[in-house]
């Protein structure tokens, strides 16, 4: 693994190890510090940065079969995730949604992007761009709608309320979600085809930018309250599907749609990345798994060190011409 993404990486443990040591001191606080820098980041910095990236993509310009090639077996897992946890009828309605966006989200930017840029250059870097552009605002909102309809359903089954009062209120909270609503906004910005005032610009980059350091913060306060011994089987599990399961269905997906060189490269190893922090930034929104979910941050972080040169291999050992040259 090349030097840029090992600093990268410490760079990533350094912050995280600040926050551990600010919750193990109690320097911001009590153990809802965490919770309330989570908050900030879920109804301030998120939006912010959703709102500003779906107004500026130009869909036009998306290469949609690598885009397909990636999201459509990472959804998919997300759902077969989502599926079975539902089945094992957890305690928490949003479990099943916190254990699916965990499994799924990867760390697409502050680690991702130096990743994609260090092994392929800037050839590479715009294929994972391309992802990113869509990533939070197509996994999110996704999850945020099975959040929701499963909390709505266990407030049915406390009222008995009826399917269309269900339905209704799922709509209702998915609408107003601090994730959704700031992407439905952005969407209709891009569809005026409006550009974003600069003064109105620079205030949303500098509420975006704070969402990746104020996550990796909370997360090392969510480590210092909760610990990882009480977790780690479900995070190991977690960290599994996200490491190895992941990148396997993108790349046998990737091939299936024609996808062959730097392309298929670049996509395969965009999902083998670790768990990403908004994943802490749900579980912290719906006060559900923050222990497992904290712990899979930490756990696959440590793995990726490992997974990704064997993912790297695996990719130089495919047949002459799938991943040598551009697709």
């Amino acid at each position: 693994m090349v030097g840029p993404i090992y600093l990268k990486l410490v760079a990533i443990f350094i912050v995280v190890a600040i926050g551990w040591g600010a919750g193990r001191t109690r320097f911001l606080g009590g153990g809802e510090a965490a919770r309330a820098l989570s908050n900030a980041a879920f109804y301030l910095f998120a939006p912010a940065l959703l709102f500003r990236t779906t107004a500026r993509i130009d869909f036009e310009q998306l290469p949609w079969s690598i885009v397909l090639a990636y999201f459509i077996p990472v959804v998919g897992l997300m759902l077969l995730v989502y599926a079975q946890q539902r089945r094992r009828a957890a305690a928490a309605p949003a479990a099943p949604s916190v254990r699916a966006i965990t499994a799924t989200f990867s760390n697409t930017v502050q680690l991702g992007i130096p990743v994609a840029a260090a092994l392929f250059g800037e050839a590479g870097l715009s294929v994972h761009l391309a992802v990113v552009s869509l990533h939070a605002l197509t996994l999110l909102s996704v999850v945020t709608v099975l959040a929701e309809l499963d909390l709505s359903r266990a407030a049915e089954g406390h009222a008995r309320r009826s399917l269309g009062a269900t339905l209704a209120t799922t709509a209702r909270n998915t609408l107003i979600h601090p994730v959704v609503m700031p992407v439905l906004l952005g969407l209709l910005w891009n569809l005026l085809d409006g550009p974003i005032p600069p003064a109105v610009d620079e205030i949303l980059v500098t509420l975006g930018q704070a969402v990746v350091p104020v996550c990796l913060i909370a997360t090392g306060m969510s480590l210092a309250h909760y610990g990882l011994r009480g977790s780690l089987g479900a995070a190991s599990v977690l960290s599994l599907l996200k490491l190895v399961v992941q990148p396997a269905l993108v790349l046998a997906v990737g091939l299936a749609f024609g996808l062959r060189g730097l392309p298929l490269a670049a996509i395969v190893m965009c999902a083998a990345l670790p768990a990403g922090t908004n994943s802490m930034m749900f579980a912290q929104r719906y006060a559900t798994r923050e222990a497992e979910v904290t712990s899979t941050l930490v756990l696959s972080m440590l793995a990726f060190v490992v997974t990704a040169p064997l993912w790297l291999l695996l990719l130089q050992l495919l047949p002459a011409g799938w991943v040598a040259s551009g697709g």
